[in-house]
């Protein structure tokens, strides 16, 4: 697993070289869903700083598993609103944020708590019926409506292409996106910053860092294939 991981570090390395990047600015979230705990211990032994969970029961398992190790936890699936108290409690950012009614729920359970939650927007650029997120021309007012939510920290925007063979064709994905919170940047709106792009996976991530990614989302890469 070390090998894998160091090989995904040099292509993300090597991505950023060729489009003059900072490889400090592009971080790895290993996705960890499915994955037993002392798989994912050893890839945390490995290397890995940053484990992505798309399920919350499994993830509440793991996290308990393994609560000695230092390492960040990302949200990054789809989330039920019954379930954010238990990802506030144990998730440093929220990938997944998708509609008003999560994201006051998530303000909620971070008052009680006592924290602020960082979160990004996910975005269903490619308006698939299949993947959640929200259409581009709904994105700016579920932003100023987050922004006002005392116990939240929009920090960026999330997206997952169609499933291409080819990377290349995923790019126009990931520049619209990539232009999407540039425009949202550009509003200047209090309390929003759009520091994040998490984009990109096993298949892709490379071109998604060409076009600006921040958070890429490698599972396949790293663990092999899943079960």
């Amino acid at each position: 697993m070390k090998q894998r991981l160091q090989a995904v570090l040099e292509r993300i390395r090597q991505a950023c070289e060729r489009c003059g990047r900072d490889p400090q600015r592009v971080r790895l979230v290993a996705v960890s869903k499915t994955m037993p705990a002392e798989r994912v211990r050893r890839a945390v032994e490995a290397g890995v700083r940053i484990l992505g969970e798309n399920y919350v029961q499994e993830a509440r398992d793991k996290y308990a598993q393994l609560a000695d190790l230092s390492v960040s936890w990302h949200f990054i699936g789809h989330l039920q609103t019954n379930k954010a108290k238990y990802v506030v409690r144990m998730f440093d950012l929220v990938h997944s944020v998708d509609s008003l009614k999560l994201a006051c729920e998530l303000d909620r359970q971070a008052a009680r708590r006592e924290r602020v939650q960082p979160v990004l927007i996910q975005v269903n650029i490619s308006r698939e019926e299949s993947k959640s997120g929200v259409a581009t021309e709904q994105i700016e007012p579920l932003v100023r409506e987050v922004a006002v939510l005392k116990h939240l920290e929009l920090q960026g925007l999330m997206t997952m292409p169609p499933f291409f063979d080819q990377p290349e064709r995923a790019r126009p994905y990931f520049r619209k996106l990539a232009e999407l919170a540039r425009r949202i940047e550009s509003l200047n709106i209090p309390r929003v910053s759009m520091k994040e792009l998490s984009m990109g996976m096993s298949g892709d991530f490379e071109v998604a860092i060409e076009e600006g990614a921040t958070l890429v989302r490698v599972g396949t890469a790293i663990f092999g294939a899943r079960r």
